[in-house]
């Protein structure tokens, strides 16, 4: 067997080190504990790998699965034991839910005190054995080389995932020779030839066909390859929830995206669909609108189910055609597909994207209206923002503004949670400012969700985030609310927020912070807090009576 070179003895905190930059880390994600001081220490003084001390486990997580979800590379992230891992469970949701590589590590008691309930003890197996893509223990120092790789080829692999690894501190306060392992290479599964040609029999009998595109392990030549394919063909392109990005929504064949505020002329043309060509999406249950207009097992409509992962075919749907096939070769075997004469369906996408159009085009103030117009601020962002800025968001009403007014245009511009997790906009947007610091960065962030996580415009000041964030203050919980309304008209129960001054808190930590109270405020105020070269809050006081772009409550008597 070939060994890689050693030379002298190392702890497991070296050692593991070591092997994390023999996979191309960057930059580690982390709350200091006691339980892996070897690893801090190993980490310390390196100019290869910088270590971003964040002010919470969650937020750690969080920007480790945004810069899994920015690079397609594992984010790594080390939080202590116990508590430290309770909170980073949050991000290791994200991660499973959204397909998104990330390694967390964590600080675990000593061999012989476990199974005594030693302090902060967890069984990690256990607790995250159901929420992660695989958890373990490093129980022997000479085998770090190996489960880190490990958990690097299980991270990438396949539907991408989050990967737990707990470390005892004997293991990494003790000594080994230990030969390095070399990076991990994943396979990535390509289509068969008679599945492509099969995909185009079927397309050529189609008369309402639609792409719905989504999931991970998209590159700008797949990107280029899907636009080729598209364009030969004349196909309409939906988007998956929060995949908006995968094709450029300038494009004239992109036609919406398939998630929360769902244009009602998508979700008809989806009805009306004879064939769907789903790449990479799993069609969770936002995409499939309940499971209502795709319907399990069986769709009515005939479906090519095109995904990396062989145990997502047939899982849910049981497809036409299962295609397992990672994006690149997928979209590469499309575009090589000759193109026909003509298209039976040309109108039909061109009236998906008008319908698209129609449903993107700012609405403008409702009656009564005080405070923010949304759509106004989005337009203005679509006009200003470069093609390469990253927006982000958590979760809330407020990002259906977002979602439908705004067009993406390459990939990793993005970020954001088909989990639907508070707080994670304001995290990984500070994660996409530190491995992207050339790029614009904005989060949105409504002032439920940027209370999750306020503490990290310490971080951001600390490490020289430069984000932008765009605090949408409603004073309530907007989309409990609207349920309420539904649901319980009139009866508020718990979704009232009683706020800080936002502008006051961020000046605290020396921040560039200003309120707007009406859109015509904001593109000044916005190119302010561009030029300030710091991280800025721009706090935008809406109408708590506005739930949705078209959505508004009655005024309570």
């Amino acid at each position: 067997m070939r060994k890689g070179p050693c030379s002298t003895s190392r702890n497991g905190g070296q050692i593991l080190v070591q092997a994390l930059r023999q996979n191309g880390v960057d930059q580690v994600y982390c709350v200091p504990g006691e339980s892996y001081l070897p690893v801090l220490d190993a980490l310390q003084g390196r100019a290869d790998i910088r270590t971003i001390v964040t002010r919470h486990e969650g937020a750690a997580s969080n920007m480790g699965d945004a810069y899994g979800k920015l690079t397609g590379r594992p984010g790594v992230v080390f939080v202590t034991r116990g508590p430290g891992a309770t909170h980073a469970a949050n991000g290791v949701h994200t991660a499973m839910q959204d397909a998104t590589p990330m390694i967390l590590f964590i600080g675990q008691v000593a061999t012989e005190t476990k199974e005594r309930e030693g302090f902060q003890e967890v069984d990690y197996r256990r607790m995250f054995g159901g929420l992660a893509k695989w958890a373990t223990e490093v129980e022997h120092i000479a085998r770090i080389p190996e489960i880190v790789s490990r958990a690097f080829a299980c991270a990438m692999s396949g539907r991408k995932g989050p990967v737990v690894v707990a470390l005892p501190e004997d293991v990494l306060f003790g000594l080994a020779e230990v030969a390095d392992a070399p990076p991990v290479r994943v396979a990535a599964p390509s289509p068969d030839a008679a599945a492509v040609d099969e995909l185009a029999t079927l397309l050529a009998s189609a008369k309402r066909p639609l792409v719905i595109v989504g999931g991970t392990g998209w590159t700008p030549a797949a990107q280029r390859d899907l636009k080729t394919f598209v364009s030969h063909f004349e196909l309409p392109v939906a988007a998956s929830f929060r995949r908006q990005d995968v094709l450029d929504n300038r494009d004239p064949h992109y036609v919406g995206q398939l998630g929360l505020g769902v244009s009602p002329a998508l979700a008809e043309s989806v009805r009306q669909s004879d064939l769907l060509i789903v790449l990479g999406s799993r069609l969770s249950e936002i995409t499939s609108g309940g499971y209502e207009l795709i319907q399990p097992p069986r769709p009515v409509q005939c479906l090519v189910h095109v995904h990396v992962d062989a145990a997502e075919l047939g899982r849910v749907y049981q497809a036409d055609l299962p295609i397992q096939a990672a994006a690149v070769p997928m979209a590469r075997g499309l575009a090589a597909l000759p193109a026909p004469a003509a298209c039976a369906w040309a109108d039909w996408t061109r009236q998906a994207r008008a319908a698209y159009l129609k449903h993107n085009t700012p609405v403008g103030r409702a009656e009564g209206q005080v405070g923010v117009e949304m759509s106004a601020v989005v337009a203005h962002l679509n006009e200003v923002l470069p093609d390469d800025a990253v927006l982000s968001n958590g979760a809330g009403n407020y990002t259906v503004w977002l979602h439908r007014f705004y067009r993406y245009r390459s990939l990793g511009t993005e970020l954001a949670p088909t989990n639907g997790a508070m707080g994670y906009g304001f995290p990984a947007a500070i994660a996409a400012k530190l491995a992207e610091p050339a790029r614009t960065v904005v989060c949105f962030a409504g002032d439920g969700c940027f209370m999750m996580y306020p503490q990290e415009l310490a971080t951001a000041m600390q490490f020289g985030a430069a984000v932008i964030v765009l605090l949408v203050n409603n004073g309530m919980l907007g989309t409990i609310r609207m349920h309420q309304e539904r649901e319980y008209p009139g009866r508020v129960s718990g979704t009232q927020l009683v706020n800080p001054d936002f502008v006051a808190f961020a000046h605290a930590f020396g921040a560039h912070a200003e309120r707007v109270e009406h859109e015509a405020d904001f593109p000044a105020a916005f190119e302010r807090a561009r030029a300030s070269g710091k991280a800025a809050v721009i706090e935008l006081v809406t109408d708590p009576l506005q739930l949705g772009p078209q959505s508004r409550m009655q005024a309570q008597g």
